[in-house]
């Protein structure tokens, strides 16, 4: 059995340490390509430093190769922080295993941690391209009611298109102007709707719903497909899809797009973030703080625009 003390040269350990994912713990063998694409790098760095065997790393050198992810490393560009998370995993994995092992008396990787993923703001449509996208479905035909009254009430609840497309007709109390969406975890909100979405809504149920009903076997859903059946996830992302690509709108467009600008022309309007938190249905408000910071970041832009001396 070999000790701490004994010379374990790197390239070895790495070896003995991707056999141990593939073999023992099954690891998928694009994870272990991967993982051998990161070390081989890193044997590279430490080479560069001088240091070739496992008992001469020491903490500085991990915590060294963590910013030449970030930063570059000869001829090699810095990575994205996913792909330098990934990389210090394969390396904290290694030394964790040699540690284990017993082929090093202490763990060099185990204070140095990856760097935290960058924090993906959501995209919001300005006001002018959200009205354009709403005016989009102009026909008077059913489907065009339908998708009509599907993106006002998206736009006026800022609900998630599974929970529009879970509604049932007696979920909109249109006299109290409020909709009952159940959203994740089983939690209900009562969330306020609109007048031009309730008045769409009205259009749609008067006009389409019963002729795409009569298509059906009978369904309480509000929203219905041309089947006569509720309308999928699917759909209702087709629609909005669909829409601002009639609209000519440019930015890209998710399902989630019309409840990013709800929230964010909300907190714009002056709304407060707690409000914002209770309507999107958000069990935390730190997850609706992140609209605080498109709002930021706007107010920055706008100012760095018309402020005579911001660039001074």
């Amino acid at each position: 059995m070999t000790r701490a003390d004994d010379p374990h040269p790197l390239p070895e350990v790495v070896a003995a340490y991707l056999d141990h994912l593939a073999v023992e713990r099954g690891t998928a063998r694009n994870t272990v390509e991967g993982y051998a694409r990161d070390l081989r790098r890193y044997l590279d760095h430490l080479a560069a430093a001088g240091v070739t065997e496992l008992r001469q790393v020491a903490h500085d050198h991990v915590l060294a190769f963590g910013v030449s992810l970030r930063r570059g490393d000869g001829d090699r560009p810095p990575l994205a922080p996913s792909s330098a998370a990934r990389a210090l995993s394969a390396v904290r994995g290694l030394h964790r295993f040699a540690h284990a092992e017993g082929w090093t008396d202490d763990d060099p990787a185990r204070e140095v941690r990856p760097p935290a993923p960058a924090r993906r703001l959501p995209k919001a449509l300005p006001l002018s391209d959200v009205l354009r996208l709403l005016d989009t479905p102009a026909g008077e035909d059913a489907r065009s009611l339908r998708d009509r009254a599907l993106l006002e009430l998206l736009y006026s609840t800022g609900a998630r298109i599974s929970e529009a497309t879970g509604l049932d007709v007696d979920d909109v109390d249109r006299q109290e102007r409020t909709v009952v969406l159940d959203g994740k975890g089983g939690r209900q909100r009562l969330v306020p709707v609109g007048r031009p979405a309730l008045e769409a809504l009205d259009a749609y149920l008067i006009r389409a719903r019963p002729a795409l009903a009569a298509k059906g076997r009978g369904t309480s859903a509000m929203f219905l497909n041309a089947r006569g059946g509720r309308l999928s996830r699917q759909g209702a992302w087709q629609v909005l899809k669909s829409a601002a690509e009639r609209a000519g709108i440019s930015a890209t467009v998710s399902p989630h797009t019309l409840r990013h600008s709800f929230a964010t022309h909300l907190l714009e309007g002056g709304a407060d973030v707690r409000v914002v938190q209770e309507l999107l249905g958000h069990a935390s408000v730190a997850t609706t703080q992140v609209y605080t910071l498109v709002t930021v970041n706007t107010l920055r832009e706008v100012y760095a625009t018309t402020h005579p001396r911001a660039l001074g």
